[in-house]
């Protein structure tokens, strides 16, 4: 019996083992190119061009960041960095609120055709942004919403899929909890917003991330409604950098931007990842 489990150990530490390393190496790969980019970012043009490529910094760091962020290509890195931003916080909270209120609706108000309601918000998933673009640009400019941050979030603010995600929560609430606070006299809206968001917040910060994620990786819609360098997002502004024709590419600082493009969504990712695995796997959802 003791050398079963011993032998139990010594396969479950093998695993472990196998497992972590697997992990690492995973790491590794991933990580690898974010490195490069992140060295040819801190070097001069010449030992860029020039094999072979270092794979340890260079002394131009603040030259090279310095430049991408308040001189750039077109327009400062800092600018469409401050783009990017305002965009994909107003979709990110743009799509839960109205998910939020629209499953809520669906979930505890009885009116005809409720379900029919929500099948046809989820069939809305057949028709993404790049399907509908054109109508969609003609209703933005016909309200001239060119060229503006309204133009940028709202025409993506709905989300059929964070509707349906609110909605499967929403019916695993207790009805006791509902009845409850009708008895003590709360208003549905008291009920839902002392109760059924405090209790979806895993919920919220999950989708917040994967949401502030999809609106900060536009790029197809802000290049069609954007026509001012000024409003210009940083997928866009990367995009721009890279020469035509004989022009030559500064790719220290093509790369300074790139980096710069990361940091956001990692910091998002960072600060909201107890939360967002929470909201992922928590069997008590």
């Amino acid at each position: 019996m003791a050398s079963e489990t011993h032998g139990m150990v010594e396969k479950r530490g093998a695993g472990l083992w196998l497992t972590h390393v697997l992990m690492i190496l995973g790491v590794l790969v991933i990580f690898f190119p974010i490195w490069l980019a992140f060295v040819a970012s801190t070097v001069s043009q010449p030992e860029i061009v020039r094999p072979p490529m270092p794979i340890w910094p260079g002394d131009r760091f603040w030259e090279n960041y310095t430049a991408a962020l308040f001189s750039g290509v077109n327009v400062p890195v800092a600018t469409m960095l401050f783009n990017s931003l305002i965009m994909a916080i107003g979709i990110a909270v743009g799509k839960i609120a109205i998910s939020l209120l629209s499953a809520f609706a669906i979930v505890y108000f009885r009116f005809p055709g409720r379900t029919t309601f929500f099948w046809l918000i989820f069939l809305t998933l057949m028709l993404p942004v790049e399907v509908r673009i054109v109508p969609t640009f003609e209703v933005v400019a016909g309200f001239g919403m060119l060229n503006s941050y309204s133009g940028l979030i709202f025409p993506l603010i709905a989300s059929a899929t964070a509707t349906f995600l609110f909605r499967q929560f929403f019916l695993t609430i207790p009805d006791e909890l509902a009845e409850a606070a009708r008895v003590d006299g709360a208003s549905p809206m008291r009920f839902f917003i002392d109760i059924v968001i405090p209790m979806s917040r895993t919920n919220v910060a999950a989708l917040f991330v994967i949401l502030f994620i999809y609106g900060w990786n536009q790029y197809l819609w802000p290049l069609l409604i954007t026509t001012d360098p000024e409003m210009n997002t940083i997928v866009m502004g990367i995009k721009q950098m890279f020469p035509s024709g004989d022009d030559v590419a500064e790719w220290p600082v093509i790369m300074a931007t790139s980096i710069l493009a990361m940091i956001p969504p990692v910091i998002v990712v960072i600060s909201m990842q107890r939360l967002f695995i929470r909201g992922l796997v928590d069997s008590e959802k």
